[in-house]
């Protein structure tokens, strides 16, 4: 995630171009030609020994003979050339390069010259960059883009080339066309920050084939997220398609997860990816999900309707006044609702009057607007009148507008004078309807993004119980744990298993099911223990409900009559019984090739295909992220609500996922869990059957994870100064209720000192930025204490690093009748010891000249104090590398 040389790469001050050429068909001669034509404004230096100009341009013979070291050089000769020419450019003090082909042979040794020299790479095999705002094209494409907001990052120059096509044709402009190549230095996730900080830039859209590193993208795309929308078009879903593009990049539902869990938002295929472009374009950002739509026929509001039910979306509900006055505006006998149908014979006028007074209700959030071809309403005038009447109109920036000109010819002018004035249009009901809930579903990841999880009640975890457990198999040379087992690893995170039927032997066993007459299923399990090979397990459950207690009684009675030396459970007959006509649910855990640990949510009792029978999430959950997984499941019909007189209770299930996850977090060893059947009758959870597949593992526990779990090692107990302890630990997202409560207890002037403004009011995206965060680039620590029974923060620190991991901007804040307690200083202190492990060089913060407790502590903690009174201010700075 290095920012090191990215501004040498997309605002260059000079361009090298090696290899120009003026014979038509060369590298040379197009990177030329689309420099100059594109009006970049620094000096350009073709290098070539054959030719004394180029393009008018004045040309150099070699790289040491340029007058001064170019910012960015483009390489457009032979490949073979490619590592003589960047250890030249290194040499010359040259910062960036493109590197338009290069062999895979190459790709190592090119990567270790630029890191000696310090140059940043695009490409090999790069179409190159557009920089329209810059009058830049260090390109291939023959293609001038306008100026426009959207960045775009392809990891395919074909998809590039048809983008581009595509958009010149409709006058859509971008900020940044940037093709990535073989991404060999330059990643998604170095771009994404230096976007995200571009005030060019309004949305940003992605084209992947692969990624090299997963957490560093699901980071960087969740920092940039929260500011910016990112559309996802990902190629290769199935395993045939990743062969052909030569990628090996996992269980494509795992990437829905992570782009879900970063808050992006993804779009299945180019048809959509143009769509998403003129949505990004022209609409205003949404407030809702509630569609109105109107159209002067039928048959295309029910195309959008739709479009709009096998998404998921949602129509506004009108109430009986609105639909009372838009009676008085339709012809007699036309229908009232939602669509709206204004019938063929709809004039402007008519358009203008309903969309008025549905502007003037509060019941929608997006209106859709459908127009036929039709010689009683002109597509242009109709057109003309409904821009007016929205410009003029007190709410028409409130409500999200879309527009659906059907047809080609006649409409061309109205989807022209749309466009101009800022509202989206399509050609299709279809496509607009798909346009409109890529907003509403990027809306709803970044609710999730930000979305208040609740505390689990009860929750139990013994992790050195578990890592015990699980070493000790691995000790005596065991890799699969079965049902009985693994049932005390399972307990240590509080998830529930069954106790087993023990009888002498399989013979044994197979005659107690033999004699038992009821329909029951039988599960054997011979465990791989040699010493213990002469016990079996043996459990039985009901498969139907027939006569239960009867039943129940039965089977107990049978088998304690006709075996009395095997160890029976009447309890768990009974429990069993009742458990009769329950739901099977599978929950596994495996490993991903890019993501790591999966955790994947489907049915029991079918062939188990992951990829269309499953709704997967990326650990670490939490209540939030579980309940929104299992919603997801039931969603799309990968898990079913079954029984009406016991339905599936979802905090139920979610909270058991959460322990699932807890347990494969802690426990690197775990290489697939697959618990099946999870048996499920309202909130009764049993864990029926497990299989633990396990292998040993050395190494970072959190680096095989795409998401950086919460740091336990980071909590501390610590005494201040009158004695009393608190927690010392990284802030949860579950803290936004004691946050608030904390801020409302710290005085405006502290307040002031910390924020540098006024602040009456915390909302709560502003709280959920500061709870949720990754652990990775910010870090949080608070102090916490029980009082009357209940958690409190009384103090926070802070750090934010920059994306290369070098600065950290820092904060502390205490409750403001709690100083004196020597609070501050240890909170910093903590910060102090977080950041120097986490590899950064310094630490940097502001405060203001009266905030003299702070100055005098920064002193005492070695802080370089710079007092600048001409600005207001003192800056604060640590270099980490001392002690």
């Amino acid at each position: 995630m290095s920012q090191r040389g990215l501004e040498a790469l997309l605002r260059p001050k000079s361009i090298a171009v090696i290899g120009a050429s003026v014979k038509p068909g060369r590298a040379g001669y197009f990177m030329m030609r689309n420099l100059l034509a594109g009006g970049f404004s620094g000096p350009v230096l073709p290098v070539t020994p054959k030719y004394k100009a180029v393009s008018g341009v004045l040309a150099w013979p070699n790289i040491d003979s340029l007058p001064f070291p170019p910012d960015l050089a483009i390489i457009c000769t032979h490949a073979k050339r490619n590592l003589e020419l960047l250890q030249q450019l290194g040499e010359k003090g040259c910062k960036a390069c493109i590197i338009l082909s290069a062999p895979a042979s190459q790709l190592e040794e090119l990567k270790a010259c630029a890191s000696q020299w310090q140059i940043r790479l695009l490409g090999p095999n790069s179409l190159g960059l557009l920089a329209p705002w810059q009058g830049l094209n260090a390109s291939f494409s023959p293609v001038p883009i306008a100026k426009g907001r959207i960045a775009f990052i392809s990891q395919s120059a074909a998809v590039s080339n048809t983008i581009l096509d595509w958009a010149q044709q409709r006058n859509l402009g971008f900020s940044w066309f940037i093709a990535l190549g073989d991404s060999l230095d330059i990643d998604v996730d170095d771009l994404l920050d230096f976007l995200a900080r571009d005030g060019k830039t309004s949305a940003i859209l992605l084209y992947l084939e692969h990624l090299s590193d997963a957490r560093r993208f699901v980071s960087a795309s969740r920092s940039a997220s929260r500011n910016k929308p990112i559309l996802v078009i990902k190629s290769g879903r199935s395993h045939q398609a990743q062969a052909m593009i030569g990628t090996h990049s996992g269980l494509d539902a795992a990437w829905d997860a992570a782009i879900q869990r970063a808050g992006l938002l993804r779009v299945q295929d180019t048809h959509e990816l143009f769509s998403a472009v003129e949505s990004l374009s022209h609409m205003r950002p949404l407030r809702g999900d509630r569609l109105m739509i109107i159209s002067n026929g039928a048959a295309p509001a029910a195309l959008a309707l739709d479009e709009l039910y096998a998404r998921n979306g949602k129509l506004a509900t009108l109430s009986d006044e609105t639909l009372q006055a838009l009676a008085t505006l339709l012809p007699e006998g036309v229908g009232r609702g939602n669509p709206l149908d204004l019938k063929d014979d709809a004039t402007p006028a008519r358009y203008v009057a309903c969309i008025e007074q549905l502007l003037d209700s509060h019941e929608l959030d997006a209106l859709m607007i459908i127009h036929a071809p039709s010689a009683v309403s002109p597509a242009s005038e109709t057109a003309e009148q409904i821009i007016a009447a929205v410009a003029k109109h007190p709410r028409g920036k409130q409500v999200t507008l879309l527009t659906n000109w059907c047809g080609e010819y006649s409409s061309q002018a109205a989807r022209r004078a749309f466009t101009q004035a800022g509202i989206p249009t399509w050609r299709t009901p279809e496509g607009t309807v798909t346009a409109f809930m890529h907003q509403v579903e990027y809306r709803r990841n970044q609710k999730q993004l930000r979305e208040t999880p609740a505390l689990p009640i009860g929750l139990t975890q013994n992790s050195a119980q578990a890592h015990q457990l699980i070493q000790q198999a691995l000790d005596q040379g065991i890799n699969t744990l079965d049902t009985h087992e693994v049932q005390p690893v399972l307990q240590a995170y509080g998830l529930a298993t069954l106790p087993t039927w023990i009888a002498g032997d399989s013979r044994e066993a197979a005659s107690i099911a033999d004699q038992i007459g009821y329909p029951v299923a039988l599960k054997l399990r011979s465990p791989d223990i040699p010493h213990k090979s002469e016990v079996q397990g043996v459990m039985l459950y009901l498969r139907s409900a027939v006569e239960v207690e009867q039943a129940a009684e039965a089977i107990f009675d049978r088998v304690r009559n006709t075996h009395p030396q095997a160890r029976i459970d009447g309890l768990l007959v009974q429990s069993m019984a009742n458990r009769a006509g329950a739901q099977e649910l599978r929950v596994v855990v495996e490993q991903d090739p890019l993501f790591g640990p999966i955790i994947m949510l489907g049915e029991g009792g079918v062939e188990w295909q992951p990829d269309k029978q499953a709704a997967v999430a990326l650990p670490p959950l939490n209540m939030t992220l579980a309940r929104y997984l299992v919603i997801q499941a039931m969603k799309s019909g990968k898990v079913r609500n079954r029984s009406a007189l016991r339905p599936l209770d979802i905090a139920g299930l979610s909270q058991l996922l959460v322990q699932v996850s807890n347990l494969v977090v802690d426990c690197p060893e775990i290489q697939r869990l697959d618990i099946h059947p999870l048996l499920a009758s309202a909130n009764e959870f049993t864990l029926l059957d497990v299989t633990l597949q396990l292998a040993p593992f050395t190494g970072d526990n959190e680096a095989r994870l795409a998401i950086r779990p919460y740091p336990h090692h980071l909590e501390e107990q610590v005494q201040l100064k009158d004695g009393q302890y608190c927690l010392f630990r990284p802030i949860l997202p579950e803290d936004e209720p004691q946050l608030r409560a904390f801020i409302a207890q710290v005085t405006k002037e502290d307040l002031y000192y910390r924020y540098f403004s006024e602040i009456n009011e915390f909302t709560h995206e502003d709280l959920a930025n500061m709870t949720q965060i990754d652990y990775d680039r910010e870090m949080a620590i608070v102090a916490v204490r029980q009082h009357n029974g209940n958690d409190e923060i009384i103090g926070v620190t802070r750090a934010i690093s920059d994306a290369d991991n070098i600065d950290a901007e820092f904060s502390v804040l205490v409750r403001s009748d709690l100083k004196g307690l020597g609070m501050g200083r240890r909170l910093l202190e903590k910060m102090i010891r977080y950041t120097r492990d986490h590899g950064l060089q310094q630490l940097n913060g502001i405060t203001m000249p009266h905030n003299t407790g702070m100055i005098t502590l920064a002193r005492k903690l070695n802080f370089r104090v710079n007092i600048q009174l001409d600005d207001g201010i003192v800056s604060l700075n640590l270099p980490l590398g001392e002690a």
